[in-house]
């Protein structure tokens, strides 16, 4: 599901505030008084971000909420944030160091919508299936929660990793992405000597990696594999890890990473919370009071996903227990109106080339632009394709070592390179300003893909293009990318609306 909380709607916001006839936008109410001499107006304005706690009723959290699309169900919910200063009625508030932290490190001026409604659910010790669009903030909406419990142990717990085993761990899809999540914790947690995190994740050695987590790591973010090899050699235990985070758990379940996710999940200490729910609360409220002096004894286990398959649903029915379901923005998933989609169709495969030349000598020489393809081997012709053109280019797949593919992905965020690229790029890293997104190859398994690889462009409330070649090569994929278009208003080229693979059934992994 995707958020559509963008600048164009705070401009609204700001608009509609200056009126003193209205009611505010935001939820309160502008009360005019009139001056017995001249009747001049004189506004005082109350509203749901800036009245006082005490004072907020059950109707200006629902409207509050509803600012922010931010809609929940499932497990209790407490009330959203309005700053990160402030905690709501019930909710401990964020550690002071991670304050500093959001403040000075990662600049954040206010929580984005994820993380109003998902940090207080973590601080209350809660689990949680959060769905929000690519680039909303979801990092900090798990690490916030995640960092504070961690810095609320005693030192004696902290000071036993080294026999115990880590306190939180994060399960991630790719290496990047893991690697990404731990950079973050990094300035979540800096100034702190004594509570690290360490990325486990393969194309690095295993026994530099076990050699740090003897010497005790605090967080452990990785791949299910490497974490899963991990714990078969020994080299990690996980006697007192009570807060466990899947990212990206559906792109997770599509790599076949499910039997490693189950296995690392069994291997944890904690014990689940109970199937009563009023058990369920009176546990996570015993092991927040317990919390500064022992280990919690049941798990809090959040996940994130874009879409909830049935091995994703099964994983969370047997590990979750009461789940407060988030979803921040409308209720149609990777539909990010900031994104206009153009669709090419071209008469053969062999016109790609030219068209993405002339695309190319048609951008500014510092654009980024994202060309996917689907398979490793032909992302290197590209590649060289790409070069020959002028542009300067780096290439991303899977097949390249960690080394590699970490120097081309800091290559590319500097900006003025053009990057070829598997779907290994298409979910879940943070590359800011990619201007364009080109699916020289359109995915051929899932429109889940399509929606994920155009996601790269459009984010954090900028606008973003997003090209895809299309041949009738791609008949595996009209149907579905036909009904994608007409829901997000996007243009479909009259060869693919009268094809005859554009009206067959819909493939099923396009329902939400």
């Amino acid at each position: 599901m995707s958020g559509k909380f963008s600048s164009q709607r705070n401009n609204s916001t700001n608009r509609r505030g200056n009126s003193t006839n209205q009611r505010d936008l935001d939820g309160g109410i502008r009360f005019g008084k009139k001056s017995s001499s001249n009747y001049d107006a004189v506004a005082t304005v109350q509203t749901v971000a800036t009245k006082p706690l005490k004072k907020m009723t059950a109707r200006d959290w629902r409207i509050f909420r509803e600012n922010y699309n931010i809609s929940t169900k499932g497990g209790k919910s407490p009330p959203p944030l309005r700053s990160f200063r402030e905690n709501p009625i019930g909710v401990t508030p964020i550690h002071p160091s991670i304050i500093d932290a959001i403040e000075n490190n990662l600049r954040y001026k206010e929580p984005s919508p994820i993380q109003r409604i998902a940090i207080p659910i973590g601080m209350q010790r809660r689990d949680l299936i959060g769905i929000a669009e690519t680039g909303s903030g979801k990092t900090a909406a798990f690490g916030i929660p995640l960092c504070h419990h961690v810095l609320c142990f005693p030192k004696s717990i902290l000071d036993s990793v080294a026999d115990d085993g880590p306190l939180a761990l994060v399960m991630a899809p790719t290496r990047e992405l893991a690697l990404q999540i731990n950079v973050e914790f990094g300035k979540l947690l800096s100034g702190q000597r004594n509570v690290n995190s360490l990325a486990v994740v393969g194309g690095q050695s295993i026994t530099e990696q076990a050699t740090k987590l003897r010497n005790g790591v605090h967080i452990i973010v990785g791949t299910p594999g490497r974490i899963n090899d991990c714990v078969e050699m020994a080299y990690l235990v996980l006697n007192q890890c009570s807060y466990i985070v899947l990212d990206e758990a559906d792109r997770m379940i599509d790599l076949g990473f499910a039997p490693q996710i189950e296995q690392i999940l069994d291997a944890m200490g904690g014990k689940l919370k109970s199937e009563n729910e009023e058990e369920a609360y009176e546990q996570e409220r015993r092991d927040l009071e317990a919390l500064g002096k022992a280990v919690p004894s049941h798990r809090l286990t959040a996940m994130f996903s874009a879409t909830m398959p049935s091995e994703v649903e099964r994983i969370a029915k047997r590990y979750l227990r009461h789940p407060v379901i988030v979803s921040v923005g409308d209720q149609d998933s990777g539909k990010n109106a900031r994104i206009t989609q153009r669709i090419l169709y071209l008469s053969s495969p062999k016109q790609k080339e030219g068209t993405l030349r002339d695309i190319l000598r048609r951008s500014r020489p510092n654009e980024k632009i994202i060309v996917f393809v689907n398979e490793k081997k032909h992302s290197e012709g590209v590649g060289r394709m790409v070069e020959s053109s002028g542009r300067r280019c780096v290439v991303l797949h899977g097949g390249k070592t960690q080394e590699e593919r970490e120097k081309n992905l800091a290559i590319f965020r500097q900006g003025g390179v053009v990057m070829v690229a598997t779907d290994v790029a298409g979910r879940g890293l943070d590359i800011p300003d990619v201007q364009q997104v080109i699916n020289f190859d359109l995915p051929t398994r899932s429109i889940d893909n399509y929606c994920h690889r155009i996601g790269r462009t459009g984010r954090a409330g900028k606008e973003g293009l997003a090209t895809s070649f299309i041949t009738d090569e791609d008949e595996g994929i009209m149907a579905p990318l036909t009904q994608y278009l007409k829901s997000t208003g996007s243009n479909i080229p009259d060869r693919l609306a009268r094809h005859p693979a554009a009206t067959s059934s819909i493939h099923g992994d396009y329902i939400r």
